[in-house]
């Protein structure tokens, strides 16, 4: 029988990925190549020698095989197109998955040596002849005389890869079969009578997937056409890689994407399918893909579509262990989340306190108060947010190592915390300006008030309220400390040697002084606010005026002040303006002196508790949040309750029993 040699034509761009295959992904390419013949069956073996080692990679098809008039074309074009693009398969119109020719080159991938037993019909006969191909000299293909196939040889081909590059054992693990199903199961759900084999393993689908689940994503627009989207998130029964895979839209996976998950124990594939994806295979950029922003964008979605999704399977698998604890009215909440906010925040409690009552000894043997204790300070850790619950999870529950890992990475999403942590800071906010609200207007707390020792303190630590630009600097001291907190922002080229002389000649004592710096050592990139803080039952009128107008003069006279090129603004706040203080004011702003780079402002609380709500306003409606009297007059409470002693009487109070003291998790 006399063999006709072919040059191959080689593309440089090609050469370089078939070497550089990895043996899993050869072989799922070599699988392709049978399942695009319309095969039913594809079987992969393995031959060994006397020792044991691995020594051929048989892969087996029922394809209709390779017309003898086709092979020469079909071998000798590397990288050209052979199949066309978004073509069916001949027989049984199933979506083709290869294009390029590349699938049958990924055999030397795998060893040094390929031979093609190919069998087709031809006519009302079998026909067979063998393409042969050597690594050493790739750019030539080898293709025998063709003859009447032996009774009994079946349709298809056989391909046997020799002289291999080293034992291909990953091929064999439970690692490699189930990288396998994840690259298959997909097809093989999708066409039911279609089986693949290798060795001794039959990839099913119904076996290794434990669920499925499908979302839309945003569509994908390139010009003026759009290009739908399609996550479809498969869960496995056995241990995995996690991988998000870009596929054609009908889910043959073209490219692995790098990224993290951060859902717990899961194991899942999840498959982008696309017709954007298709295009880019079509033109040869697929691997490129993680470089465009169009497929950046949806794989950014479809990442937070996976962690979603595993959010809510963990929230599900914890709902039977949340309902006995309901039952026993141990449960830490109370009817249903009203908000995002707080749907979130129970998905995570659940999550955690399962794992918390699975892995610490005796909890279920506990009894009921001290379970409901425990839950309740795991909730306090959750409205806190991740950091405290890490805490819990090391210094005080002892989980295992392992689970620990598993919750951190759950608790590590960044949209997650994200959520928690800005949404908490915004609630606690609102919730502060209601409470001060009620302290600073309702009558008998009004009263009851002191400026110095209650308000001023509360106020200290709330800085926020006058701009999220300023920092504490001075808290009730001198003007000359002022002067020095001054100096220490500016360098040590100022001296210091004498008080500063209020402009009355006494002691002149600022409540806070807050500092915006941009750029140390720049004095025009200094803004110092000061604030005189004035007890709610004192209105704000010629006198009190007078004293904040005494200190932004002092600042203006001293010429060490004068020296320095640095922006001063004084305000003085209480609940409500005299007749003087409203005549001297010249804006809405409350401003009533302003020359050189000193200004002078009096405000109201209402002033202020408005410009805060104003701020807050738009993460007020996203959350769908509304604080009430009672649960702020808790919160200021619980947080400042060294301040407010006195302040609130008993019938002002929250009720005890809905006041939770802090949880000390230190």
């Amino acid at each position: 029988m006399a063999d006709h040699a072919y040059p191959v034509e080689v593309q440089s761009d090609f050469l370089e990925k078939i070497t550089k295959a990895k043996p899993v992904q050869a072989l799922a390419e070599l699988i392709w190549n049978g399942l695009d013949a319309d095969a039913t069956s594809v079987s992969v073996s393995f031959d060994y020698n006397a020792l044991g080692a691995m020594s051929a990679v048989i892969v087996t098809d029922n394809g209709h095989g390779i017309p003898f008039s086709e092979a020469p074309e079909g071998f000798r074009r590397l990288g050209g197109s052979w199949k066309r693009p978004g073509a069916m398969t001949k027989g049984e119109g199933r979506f083709l998955h290869g294009q390029d020719g590349r699938g049958r080159f990924k055999a030397f991938s795998l060893g040094r040596f390929a031979e093609w037993d190919v069998t087709y019909q031809k006519g009302t006969e079998l026909w067979t002849f063998k393409i042969t191909m050597n690594a050493s000299n790739i750019r030539e293909v080898r293709i025998s005389d063709e003859k009447l196939a032996p009774a009994g040889k079946s349709r298809g081909v056989t391909l046997s890869i020799t002289e291999l590059h080293k034992e291909h054992r990953s091929l064999t693990t439970e690692t490699g079969l189930q990288e396998l199903s994840e690259i298959f199961a997909l097809y093989l759900a999708d066409y039911r009578a279609v089986s693949v084999k290798v060795d001794t393993h039959q990839i099913d689908p119904d076996s290794v997937i434990a669920s499925r689940h499908s979302v839309n994503l945003a569509d994908i627009r390139e010009d003026d056409k759009t290009h739908p989207a399609r996550l479809e998130i498969i869960e496995w029964r056995a241990t995995t890689n996690r991988a998000l895979y870009l596929c054609n839209e009908k889910g043959f996976p073209l490219l692995s994407v790098d990224r993290r998950f951060h859902i717990g124990a899961f194991q899942f594939s999840a498959y982008l399918k696309s017709s954007f994806i298709s295009k880019l295979q079509k033109d040869g950029t697929v691997e490129l893909a993680e470089m465009n922003p169009a497929v950046i964008a949806v794989i950014d979605e479809a990442q937070q579509a996976i962690k979603s999704h595993f959010r809510n399977r963990a929230a599900q698998e914890a709902r039977s262990v949340v309902d006995e604890w309901k039952s026993e009215a141990i449960y830490p909440y109370q009817g249903e989340p009203a908000t995002h906010l707080e749907t979130v925040e129970r998905q995570v409690f659940d999550i955690v306190a399962v794992n918390m009552a699975q892995h610490v000894q005796d909890f279920a043997s506990t009894p009921p108060k001290s379970k409901a204790f425990n839950l309740r300070l795991l909730r306090q850790a959750v409205e806190k947010g991740p950091e405290e619950l890490q805490l819990i999870f090391e210094e005080v529950l002892n989980l295992p190592k392992r689970k620990q890992e598993e919750l951190a990475e759950l608790l590590r999403d960044v949209s997650l915390s994200a959520i928690i942590g800005a949404a908490k800071v915004v609630t606690d906010r609102l919730k502060f300006l209601t409470g001060l609200e009620a302290i600073l207007f309702d009558a008998e707390p009004k009263k009851r008030l002191k400026e110095r020792s209650q308000l001023h303190r509360i106020i200290a630590q709330n800085c926020w309220l006058f701009g999220e630009e300023y920092n504490l600097s001075v808290d009730d001291q001198s003007l000359t400390e002022v002067l020095r907190k001054h100096k220490k922002l500016l360098g040590d080229d100022l001296v210091i040697d004498e008080p500063v002389k209020h402009i009355t000649k006494t002691r002149g004592i600022v409540d806070l002084m807050l500092s915006k710096a941009i750029r140390q050592h720049r004095a025009n990139t200094l803004t110092h606010l000061v604030i005189e803080l004035k007890a709610p039952t004192v209105k704000i009128n010629d006198d009190e005026v007078t004293q904040i107008e005494k200190y932004a003069f002092s600042v203006m006279k001293d010429e060490r002040f004068r020296n320095v090129d640095t922006t001063w603004v004084f305000w003085a706040i209480s609940d409500d303006l005299g007749d003087y203080a409203t005549q001297r004011i010249s804006d809405s702003s409350g401003l009533i002196y302003t020359k050189a780079n000193v200004s002078i402002y009096v405000k109201t609380w209402g002033q202020v508790l408005d410009e805060n709500r104003s701020r807050l306003q738009f993460f007020q409606e996203r959350l769908e949040y509304q604080a009430d009297r009672e649960s702020s007059l808790k919160h200021l409470q619980e947080r400042y309750d060294e301040f407010l002693k006195g302040v609130l009487t008993e019938d002002e109070q929250p009720e005890a029993s809905d006041v939770e003291p802090e949880a000390n998790v230190a």
